[in-house]
């Protein structure tokens, strides 16, 4: 029995990263322990990584913004003598079952795509500073870097060796970013991933696959003139003192329970559902910004997202047969409105500005989680503001319509706000009120007529916020019907639909990495080319070549 993974971690206990701050530069050193894998049966061998190490960068980037405001440049960069990085643990893959491949990809993307977007959001600009092989996901998590440094000593290179060795694909954007983010010529980003060997200094120059080459004598002069040049738009003046990230609340009451201190998880296994209800703060947000710093990780904004973040991701890799995510909130809905206004109120605030970017991404993964989506709007509901963004990430949404006696003969309502309207964007770079209404630009400005409104049941079916509305002679059967219906169907093909239908619109550089590339990829990993008793995964350190089926289909 492989054991649970948890994301909860800090840079006193890394074992395979090294973070220091000096002044407004922040270096991330890669020191993989080869003997510190996730699971058994593996050495990560030259900087190669598996999830536990990819945790560990997560959790480094997230401190990074929280913690260090000040940081202008962060600059990744190995700490083992033979190379980079070789990218993920070839043993690892070849031994994890598929829903881990998976998942595991999926939660390197999501990191790749946080790193990435931290100049942007943060004016932190990341550089990567190879030296030695940089392989794979090594490559990759170059490549999510805004600035890729090689260093030109005849022996460091660089590569995406996938496709003729192991028989898959770069998984962690590596197409997606050659053609996409650093515009390669599609016929020389052909040749460069069938290259086992990669290649070095000058031609990784030409062909645009790095941004600086030099000479080792020069790295420094080089590292520093980038650093001026590139990360001095950020404000320093600010002096700004960041936010201590303390250790996350929650017990685990449990195997189908999890309380935090603003959420509970509560599993269902026979119904394959598990409900995340979201309860309200107590009172009202406080206004001062003073505060609101003072507060620190307590402050209920972003205690809530980090707890959510945390139960989504527990879910993903740790419950694989619940099928069915159902969100409920509760409590008191003007709470949850001034805390929203909290957004507004101080959007030009570095910690707002970090909790509005984090609930962002949070949203994104809920987005991306590959389970049925179903949100529940009930009398006690606190849909207001940025919460109500989960009734649009949902699959479907139910809301009760009229009087219910258990609740006091009080009626369910939702409050939209500016928040639905473009501060959380889904990965086609669209709001999700926007993407649910593609085509029908009348609906979004029906909608924008009722903001700070509170819409009960038919109005909100009228305005086509939600898809079903029941009384409360009808709402337990509906919904026990349609999750009895859900759990009926193929758990493949559900996740196959629901992919496919939460993202109309645009295509943008994160929609082709989690679509189309993830896609192929999650196909790549079934076929016996790569994972058969003959595959090249299987067959990769023993001596033997792949054997490939011949067949294209």
């Amino acid at each position: 029995m492989k054991p649970k993974i948890y994301f909860e971690t800090n840079p006193n206990i890394y074992k395979h990263w090294e973070l220091l701050i000096e002044d407004s530069c922040a270096f991330l050193i890669m020191k993989v322990n080869e003997d510190a894998g996730f699971f058994e049966g593996y050495k990560l061998k030259l900087n190669s990584y598996d999830i536990g190490v990819d945790i560990e960068l997560a959790d480094a980037v997230q401190r990074i913004r929280f913690e260090h405001p000040n940081v202008n440049s962060v600059i990744i960069k190995s700490g083992n003598d033979k190379a980079f990085c070789a990218g993920a643990n070839i043993k690892m893959l070849a031994s994890s079952d598929h829903a881990h491949k998976v998942n595991f990809c999926k939660f390197t993307n999501e990191t790749r795509n946080f790193l990435e977007n931290s100049f942007k959001e943060s004016s932190q600009f990341f550089i990567c500073l190879v030296e030695g092989v940089c392989a794979g996901g090594g490559y990759e998590l170059a490549l999510a870097c805004d600035h890729i440094i090689l260093v030109d000593d005849g022996s460091s290179s660089i590569s995406l060796p996938e496709v003729p060795l192991l028989a898959v694909l770069p998984g962690t954007g590596g197409l997606t970013r050659l053609t996409d983010k650093r515009k390669i010529r599609r016929d020389l980003a052909d040749v460069f991933c069938t290259m086992e060997e990669g290649v070095k200094a000058k031609k990784a120059k030409d062909w645009r696959l790095v941004d600086t080459i030099t000479k080792k004598t020069s790295l420094n002069d080089e590292l520093n003139l980038l650093i001026k040049e590139k990360s001095s738009n950020k404000k320093k003046a600010d002096n700004l003192v960041g936010i201590k990230l303390k250790n996350i609340q929650k017990n685990n009451v449990n195997n189908e329970n999890v309380i935090y201190s603003t959420l509970s998880v509560i599993i269902d296994r026979e119904k394959k559902s598990a409900t995340i209800s979201i309860n309200a703060p107590q009172e009202s947000a406080p206004k001062d910004i003073n505060d609101i710093v003072s507060e620190g990780d307590q402050f209920w904004l972003l205690r809530c997202a980090r707890e959510l973040d945390d139960a989504i991701l527990n879910l993903r890799f740790n419950e694989l047969e619940i099928g069915i995510i159902i969100f409920k909130t509760y409590g008191q809905i003007s709470n949850i409105l001034s805390y929203d206004k909290i957004f507004e109120l101080h959007k030009n605030h570095w910690f707002i500005k970090e909790i509005s970017f984090f609930w962002t991404r949070i949203f994104k993964r809920i987005d991306l989680t590959s389970r049925t989506l179903i949100s529940l709007i009930e009398p006690n509901s606190c849909y207001a503001g940025f919460l109500s963004e989960l009734i649009f990430a949902a699959d479907r949404s139910y809301m009760a319509e009229g009087e219910f006696e258990e609740y006091d003969d009080k009626e369910a309502s939702i409050i939209l706000s500016n928040s639905n309207f473009g501060n959380f964007l889904m990965s086609n770079d669209m709001p999700r009120l926007e993407t649910r209404f593609i085509g029908s630009p009348e609906q979004i400005l029906l909608a924008k007529q009722n903001l700070e409104k509170h819409i009960l049941a038919q109005e909100a079916h009228d305005l086509g916020l939600i898809t079903f509305k029941f009384d409360d002679i009808d709402w337990d059967d509906e919904i026990r019907v349609f999750l009895e219906e859900r759990s009926s169907f193929s758990p493949d093909s559900m996740v196959g639909l629901e992919s496919n239908l939460r993202f109309p619109g645009k295509e943008t550089m994160e929609t082709k990495i989690f679509g189309r590339l993830s896609a192929w990829q999650n196909w790549i990993f079934q076929r016996p080319s790569a994972v058969g008793e003959n595959g090249a995964l299987k067959k990769y350190g023993t001596g033997n070549k792949g054997q490939y089926t011949k067949e294209r289909t």
